[in-house]
């Protein structure tokens, strides 16, 4: 165990426990005073309160039980991880489009039935990298395959925010209009929340509109009391919906011990396995009660960036904080107001955002894609899961995600085997437009493109 990690709910005081110094950060098993570290931990809850809301709103889950089981699934994320890995567990984006898909079609225990199966299946992958390490997942899933991968999950869901906005464009337009203002016209927390803040400014705009906020429920709820919980079902055809999203968590929760890695600088690679256990756990235990699957959340490694404090003390304050919010049933209702052209201006920045970190995953790797290997990997599976491909064998249904996810994979890997096997040097999908200019010029920009890399990364 680090020196800096004392143990379970057992933290070594920073410093004097008011101050940071310049350059230093306060660690996993550190903590400031407690009251600093109760005002940071409700920071976080804060900071994933607006998208970890969104999804339940989006999908028809009810927003208490989904903030019960993020507080449960944080505490138990910090008992699997021993305490060395500081993380929120919230909603996952990833799941939005099966769990919308079936709860269509079967109902929503059938989807916490998908949910469960997806829990499992990272739970058993957690287990695997626990004992053979994570190398395997980088070979697997290429920076080529994970961006497309997660792009098709955003893309796929287009659908769904033109549903929502058509209900109330106005409304959509000035939630899109406010959550772009807010990004760049405000520095640290409140640019960070731009979502939540784009929501209520959505939501004001709706009630001064009127007739697109009902308040009955408000009256009727308690202040007090346990949130909704419902019984799983489970359908062996919901699966190929299901199961593609865990190659999404997969990459989130690896990317968040490597972020969490360097802004401390403690090498936290013998976590991975265990991080992925608990998220899969987690997300299992929220979809047997009736919440949302889990995930790690960038808007708190935001938090973290800005404090320099990765006190894993501050989650255990967020996760009660959440689960006392969680029993307040009435609190749950207003959320529940909030109303479908809201709803839509926020799901089309945030299902354009998923697609987008898909792209920043090939920049940030500089796939290249005048590898046909690539071209052919990212071009083939967004356009079936955008069009949204349907597969219906043997009574069993693969959609869109389900399909663009196989397509990136097969066709990454076999393409690959088959130009190794072969020998062939594989040229530019199209020819290259040289640039204007004279012909010299043109002869070196060709030169350069014919030099490029075969293999995927620049």
């Amino acid at each position: 165990m680090s020196e800096k990690t004392p143990g379970l709910f057992r933290w070594k005081l920073h410093g004097d426990g008011t101050t940071i110094s310049p350059g230093e950060v306060v660690a996993a098993g550190e903590r400031l005073s407690w009251p600093r570290t109760i005002g940071i931990g409700a920071q976080h809850v804060v900071a994933m309160f607006g998208a970890t809301f969104l999804v339940p709103l989006l999908t028809g889950f009810p927003p208490s039980t989904t903030l019960f089981f993020s507080a449960i699934g944080t505490l138990l994320f910090f008992l699997v991880t021993a305490g060395r890995l500081p993380s929120y567990l919230g909603s996952s984006f990833a799941l939005i489009a099966p769990i919308v898909a079936v709860n269509g079609q079967l109902g929503m225990n059938y989807a916490q039935g998908g949910i469960i199966a997806t829990g499992v299946t990272l739970a058993v992958i957690g287990l695997i990298v626990h004992f053979a390490g994570v190398r395997w997942i980088d070979a697997l899933m290429p920076p080529v395959v994970t961006g497309a991968i997660v792009a098709l999950i955003g893309l796929n869901l287009a659908p769904a925010a033109w549903n929502n906005v058509k209900t109330a464009p106005l409304t959509a337009v000035i939630t899109i209009a406010s959550i772009c203002l807010i990004t760049v016209l405000f520095k640290g927390i409140i640019g960070r929340l731009s979502i939540l803040f784009g929501v209520l400014i959505g939501y004001v705009a709706a009630v001064v509109q009127g007739g697109q906020v009902d308040f009955s429920a408000i009256s009727e709820a308690a202040w007090f009391g346990l949130p909704q919980f419902h019984t799983p079902a489970f359908d062996p055809s919901t699966l190929g919906l299901f199961i593609p999203v865990v190659f999404v968590l997969v990459a989130e929760n690896v990317g968040h011990v490597k972020s969490v890695s360097a802004m401390t600088g403690e090498n936290l690679d013998d976590v991975t396995g265990r991080a992925l256990l608990a998220d899969g756990l987690a997300t299992a235990l929220a979809g047997a009660g009736g919440g949302s699957g889990t995930t790690t959340y960038a808007e708190n490694i935001g938090v973290m960036a800005a404090t320099r404090v990765y006190s894993t003390a501050a989650y255990v304050v967020a996760a009660v904080v959440a689960f006392a919010l969680s029993l307040m049933p009435k609190f749950g209702a207003i959320i529940a107001t909030i109303p479908a052209g809201v709803l839509g201006g926020a799901g089309t920045v945030l299902y354009g955002m998923i697609g987008m970190l898909g792209v920043r995953i090939w920049v940030q790797n500089r796939v290249d894609f005048s590898n046909p290997v690539n071209l052919n990997t990212a071009a083939v599976s967004l356009v079936v899961a955008i069009a949204n491909f349907t597969w219906s064998p043997f009574g069993l249904t693969f959609e869109g995600i389900a399909l663009g996810t196989a397509s990136a994979l097969l066709i990454y890997h076999v393409m690959k085997w088959i130009s190794k096997a072969r020998g062939t040097n594989l040229e530019a999908a199209t020819p290259a437009s040289a640039p204007s200019g004279t012909e010299l010029e043109s002869e070196a920009y060709a030169t350069r493109h014919r030099s490029a890399p075969a293999d995927g990364v620049d």
